[in-house]
């Protein structure tokens, strides 16, 4: 009793070691590149630059307000300014233009109608930029979330390895001693259980180990022992 206590000391103070193992610099380092690789993450950002392209070309339709107008006007003959938006050509004294003239036409109702749609385009950027800030801070907790679930099945893990070395040395020294006549069938058949359950044991926490880190890297889109703090 006294051999299986000690090693019950041991692994509980194993398990104190997980916050050690914790790296924040690491951690703001997957969030980073989770950001920059996740799909999700990349069409969200599509949208604020489509968006921002609405924008542009709402402020070039102002532009439609405007139209060119050309005249010709011989001397002493009365000049005529031809408007693509009026069918009804305008008389303007003779004595004050000569040969060609062009001219700008500002349509204000038109600049009317543009006002409301360039409103409108600044109003889907800014909910664009609202969505994509919503899903980074999802994104990120859901990166420390599985950051952190990793780091523990990875300290588990450490303690079942640990646990594991600790009862092959008792089984190794009870099984001597059984052979000796100095331990009883009972004792040894007891190690050979416990050993046998944490090697079960040790083998979920390896599987554990490797789906966390999986799930952790479906999110970074990069293997983790490709990402390094100094990069």
């Amino acid at each position: 009793m006294l051999e299986v206590s000690t090693v019950s000391v041991q692994a509980q103070e194993a398990t104190q070691s997980m916050m050690q193992d914790i790296s924040y610099p690491y951690l703001e380092k997957l969030i980073e590149i989770a950001k920059a690789n996740y799909p999700r993450s990349k069409s969200f950002k599509e949208r604020v630059g489509i968006a921002d392209l609405g924008i542009r070309r709402a402020k070039v339709a102002y532009f439609d307000a405007l139209s060119v107008s050309y005249l010709y006007s011989p001397a002493n003959t009365p000049t005529y300014i031809t408007n693509p938006t009026s069918p009804v050509p305008t008389v303007v004294n003779p004595n004050w233009f000569n040969n060609y003239q062009i001219g700008l036409l500002l349509n204000i109702g038109s600049i009317l109608q543009k006002t409301p749609l360039l409103k409108q385009a600044r109003g889907e950027k800014k909910v664009a930029e609202y969505e994509q800030q919503a899903f980074d801070l999802n994104l990120e907790a859901d990166v420390k979330q599985r950051y952190f679930a990793y780091i523990q099945r990875r300290a588990v893990l450490r303690v079942k390895h640990e646990l594991q070395l600790d009862i092959e040395s008792m089984l190794k020294d009870v099984k001597y001693k059984f052979e000796k006549g100095e331990q009883s069938l009972e004792n040894y058949n007891n190690v050979l259980v416990m050993y046998s359950d944490n090697n079960q044991q040790l083998i979920i926490a390896e599987s554990e180990v490797l789906i966390s880190k999986t799930r952790l890297e479906e999110l970074v889109g990069e293997k983790l022992e490709n990402i390094k703090l100094d990069q």
